[in-house]
Formats: structure tokens, C-alpha cells, sequence
């Protein structure tokens, strides 16, 4: 466990329109890990998995003093750059009020760098817990999945795994924006333009995740930067059959879930830059096990309606990978 603290008036410098929280409440988020592109639906489609990190935020009279324990507790800043505060702060701030002083305590299970959404779910967390504060504060102040998916998703650059971790289930995903590339013809970022859309689905009641997590770490910026920026036609083709095929075997048909989750816009470019979860994905689709790369790696995502063959997860072991059942979790929640 890491603990640091920062003394000062208030967080934020607070606009002339906001208003003052009282010390003493207090909310808890509690959020799930998510998995994205599912195999053929890069950056769109998601799962959210019920392995989760939790958030407890009471506001004081001043400072900042904030708790890490569990995973990356001795990697993360602590801090007003710690990313749950400064979604905290974002999400205070979406609804028109701040606070002297926070509070945070955040207790993290979900692995980092390993492809499970650790990032997305900390700015879900934490702009939940904001929202949560205002919304105890003032009924009035409470805002809906939409605005938190288009906050945590400005943090992100893409809504897949925010909105997993939102609404939980099976989501898609896409972006809307007036431009189609570069910028608006007023000069302003596309990024700040864009609206970021989810739905949620809900999973055929048989089906399973398994995650193979590796102990390795993988930046998403470096295996994103193994992409092309042009694939050929028929693969693009391929994949949007699949993709829509995949909304299909994960809601109604599970026994097409091995042709559904083929892939050919993403992982093969990523291949070389993750040789042991590029091994295990052919080898668990070999078995006739739907496998694929979970997010930008290095962990391997097995979906299905059987149990994991416990051969295999001894040979996972043996190669050093964690494996582990959890359920298909439900979204973010605040008490």
C-alpha cells in the first residue's frame, strides 16, 4: 500500500458557476475489468468481466490524501496526477461542483498492462465516484450512462473498454464526430468533437470467459503502433462479417463463437510483439476454443460454454499464465 497526501484550499480552482460540497460524504465505486475487440471488433466491441477494482472518495475540509493497495500500488503516482483523482475531479466538475478536500482510497485487483482495461476502469471509478459525490450532495445533480461513457471515453480516446466497464454485459461501441478526419473547419481537435456512443447486450446465458493472464506487461500505445494505417480490402470485409456474426454467437448462437471471433484487421500485425499469447491462441483455437487477444494484449480471452479444459490450464500454468473464470459482470456501481 502506497499513501501520500497534499495540503491546499481545494482541489481545483472552482468557476464562478460551481458549487461547494460539505465535508463528510461519502461514495464507493466499484468497477469492473473489460475486455475489447472480442477478436473482429476492433475498438468497438467489448465484455465486461467481474474481476473488479473498487474506489472509496469522502470529502474533508482540505487537501488531497489518497490510498493504493493491491495492483500497481508501487507504480502509480499518488497525487492530483493520479488518474482516478483526476477523473474524480472531472466528474465534479461535469456536474457543477467541487471540493475543498478528498479523500481516496483505491483498492485495485483488476492487473495492469495486461489488456483488462486497468486504465478505462480507473477513470470509470473515478468519474463515478465524482458523479456519485455530487449526486449525494443534490439528487438534481445526477447525470446518466451516456455523459459517463462520453467523460471516461475523452480520457481514452475510444469507448470500448469504458463502456464495458459502464454498462457492463456485452457492448458495442462507435464514435460520431462532424469530421471525418484531421479537424472541424473552425480549427477546432477533432478529439474534443466527437461523441462517443455504447449499447449494451446481454450474453447468452451459457456463455464463459476465461482470461489467461500472463505476468509480462504490454503497452497498448506500442502493440496500436504495430497497426497499418491500410489493410486490404478483402480483410476489412472479413472482418465486418465477423464482427456482425459475433453480436449474433455472443447473444443467441454460442456454437458459432470460433468462427465469429476470427480476426484479420488487428492481431496478426501484434503477433510478433506477443509470441506467447500469439501461441496460445492458436493453440486453444485448435482445441475449438474461441480465443483472442484481450484488448491490446498480452492477455489471451477464451470464450465459450464448456469448462476450461483442465489440461490445458495445467499447460497454461506451466507456461507461466494465470488463468482465471471470472463471471460476465454487470457495470460500474456507486454506493
Amino acid at each position: 500500500m502506497r499513501t501520500g497526501a497534499q495540503r491546499g484550499n481545494h482541489l481545483t480552482a472552482p468557476s464562478g458557476r460551481t458549487r461547494p460540497l460539505p465535508p463528510g460524504i461519502t461514495v464507493t465505486a466499484r468497477v469492473p475489468a473489460s475486455s475489447a475487440n472480442l477478436g473482429p471488433g476492433f475498438d468497438s466491441l467489448g465484455i465486461a468481466l467481474g474481476i473488479h477494482d473498487e474506489v472509496v472518495v469522502r470529502t474533508t475540509d482540505s487537501g488531497l490524501t489518497i490510498r493504493v493497495e493491491g495492483e500497481g500500488a508501487d507504480d502509480v503516482p499518488w497525487g492530483p496526477s493520479h488518474l482516478v483523482v483526476r477523473a474524480i475531479e472531472r466528474g465534479l466538475e461535469s456536474a457543477g461542483v467541487w471540493a475543498d478536500g478528498l479523500d481516496v482510497v483505491c483498492r485495485n485487483v483488476i492487473p495492469h498492462s495486461r489488456g483488462l482495461g486497468s486504465s478505462a476502469s480507473a477513470v470509470v471509478a473515478g468519474l463515478a465516484a465524482g458523479r456519485g459525490l455530487a449526486a449525494r450532495f443534490d439528487p438534481e445533480l445526477t447525470r446518466d450512462d451516456a455523459e459517463l461513457i462520453q467523460l471516461a471515453s475523452e480520457f481514452e480516446g475510444h469507448p470500448d473498454n469504458a463502456a464495458a466497464s459502464v454498462l457492463g454485459g456485452i457492448t458495442v461501441s462507435w464514435i460520431e464526430s462532424p469530421s471525418p478526419v484531421g479537424t472541424a473547419s473552425n480549427g477546432t481537435s477533432e478529439h474534443h468533437l466527437r461523441s462517443y456512443r455504447a449499447v449494451r447486450l446481454d450474453p447468452h446465458p451459457a456463455l464463459r470467459a476465461t482470461v489467461l493472464v500472463p505476468d509480462e506487461h504490454s503497452s497498448t500505445a506500442h502493440t496500436r503502433g504495430l497497426l497499418p494505417e491500410l489493410v486490404p480490402h478483402p480483410d476489412a470485409a472479413f472482418n465486418a462479417s465477423r464482427a456482425a456474426l459475433a453480436v449474433v454467437a455472443l447473444t443467441q448462437r454460442p456454437d458459432l463463437l470460433l468462427p465469429a471471433t476470427a480476426d484479420r484487421l488487428h492481431q496478426g500485425y501484434r503477433s510478433a510483439a506477443l509470441p506467447l499469447t500469439t501461441a496460445w491462441i492458436a493453440r486453444l483455437r485448435d482445441a475449438g476454443i474461441a480465443a483472442m487477444v484481450s484488448g491490446a494484449g498480452p492477455t489471451v480471452l477464451a470464450l465459450g460454454t464448456e469448462e476450461f479444459p483442465d489440461d490445458l490450464r495445467e499447460r497454461a500454468a506451466a507456461d507461466g499464465l494465470r488463468v482465471v473464470r471470472p463471471a460476465i459482470a454487470d457495470g460500474v456501481r456507486v454506493d
